[in-house]
């Protein structure tokens, strides 16, 4: 046990990832050593970030804590403190029936740790963190929490209403990152389409995109979770005219059918989906779409499953997941709906439809066999450098794997590389 050495382990998305390495940096300027996700965590003190949003990942959450809990009790660890979004949620639960843990924090509260710890927050570090990234590329939340309602989705619940980070604040930190070494942003938050409605009383995405792209030094800029309805179409010209804006965006789209949409409380309907994606092909040529769909929410027939297979074929998304339904308590579905369709039914449409995906996401990597990209290096791994085109995200995305043959290429660096082959996940390419 490391004295004045501080686990923490970060679970669920990377929205909580930028929490973790804000305490990080707080903790380090405090005087701890600090390290993260740790397979065989060493330090005397354990900070666990959880996750709360469906049932796997509450599972996931609960199961790392009596795992750090059962190393309390075997004298390996002397502290542990629990974070996040499973908490913010189920405080005074959690706190009752996990007494072993020395304190929960909520998702926005975790800077009281510090006061726990006999430290102080400390203020001129406000946007300052410690990546746990690659240094090549960060991820940057614009905003916390979602007005949105959607009928199955308990974020609201955990995180609150809207509330969009000031743009100043938001352009000083990439200038930060930049200096830092930084190229790639991942812009994140839960929904990206209403930054700036309650701050500046307008959608203001486009505009702050456009300020960070002309940030000098920031050469690729991915956005993530943007929400159909009201979609902000002056986004469209941004990314044609600025090269460093990825013709890339992260839609989720949840369903096509009118009585799911409906259902889903999510306040667009069919024609107007397939509108927004004819548009987005139109505007930006050559983007590639990133979806996320569900399966097996109460109410889905099977005509809305064929509607949604249909979609998935006709549409041919560049990147999709997919996920089943589960009841989370508290939400409109959970309180309106009867989860009646058997979970074994959930599943085999979710089989089904990520089949129909598999073999798209096939043809279309097999299309981009001849062509030339520009891609960063991540990592090496084996006999290969891994890198990622401007149409793909780190850790979901596919990745270009290019043979090493005693070339040595920089992590972080961009190459034009051709590529070679394809299989279903991965591009193989070489270096021109």
């Amino acid at each position: 046990m490391k004295r004045n050495t501080i686990d923490i382990i970060t679970l669920g998305c990377s929205k909580n990832l930028v929490d973790s390495e804000k305490l990080m940096r707080q903790l380090e300027a405090n005087g701890y050593k600090v390290t993260h996700d740790a397979e065989n965590p060493q330090g005397e003190i354990a900070v666990i970030n959880t996750c709360g949003f469906i049932g796997d990942a509450k599972e996931e959450s609960i199961n790392m804590i009596l795992e750090f809990c059962q190393a309390k009790e075997e004298k390996r660890l002397k502290k542990l403190y629990v974070m996040g979004c499973l908490s913010e949620r189920y405080l005074k639960e959690l706190a009752l029936e996990i007494p072993q843990v020395d304190k929960f924090y909520g998702k926005f509260n975790w800077n009281e740790l510090l006061a726990d710890l006999g430290k102080a927050y400390k203020s001129e570090f406000a946007i300052e963190r410690t990546l746990t990234t690659p240094h090549h590329y960060a991820y940057l939340k614009i905003s916390e929490g979602c007005d949105r309602k959607c009928s199955y989705c308990a974020i609201p619940i955990i995180t609150g209403r809207h509330i969009s980070r000031p743009m100043e604040e938001i352009i000083d930190e990439v200038k930060l990152l930049v200096s830092e070494g930084v190229k790639e942003f991942q812009i994140i938050a839960q929904e990206l389409t209403y930054y700036g409605v309650d701050l500046y009383k307008s959608q203001k995405l486009p505009e702050l995109i456009e300020r960070i792209a002309n940030v000098p030094g920031v050469e690729w800029i991915r956005l993530h979770y943007a929400y159909p309805a009201h979609f902000p179409e002056e986004l469209f010209k941004v990314m044609r005219e600025h090269d460093n804006v990825c013709k890339y965006m992260d839609i989720a789209l949840q369903h096509i059918s009118d009585n799911m949409l409906s259902k889903m409380r999510r306040h667009v309907t069919k024609a107007e989906t397939y509108d927004l994606i004819e548009k987005f092909r139109k505007e930006v040529p050559g983007i590639h779409l990133r979806t996320t769909l569900m399966v097996g929410h109460p109410g889905e027939s099977e005509e809305d499953f064929e509607e949604l297979k249909e979609f998935v074929r006709k549409v041919r998304f560049d990147r999709m997941g997919a996920f089943a339904y589960s009841e989370e308590e508290g939400t409109y579905a959970a309180q309106e709906y009867v989860d009646s369709i058997p979970h074994k039914v959930k599943q085999q449409r979710l089989d089904e439809l990520m089949a129909i995906q598999q073999e798209i996401a096939g043809e279309l990597s097999a299309a981009k066999i001849g062509k030339e990209f520009k891609v960063i290096i991540d990592r090496q791994e084996g006999e290969y450098y891994v890198g990622r085109t401007q149409f793909d995200s780190p850790e979901v995305d596919p990745e270009v794997l290019i043979k090493m043959d005693g070339k040595h290429l920089n992590t972080g660096e961009f190459y034009n590389v051709r590529i070679t082959d394809a299989d279903d996940f991965d591009l193989y390419g070489s270096i021109l």
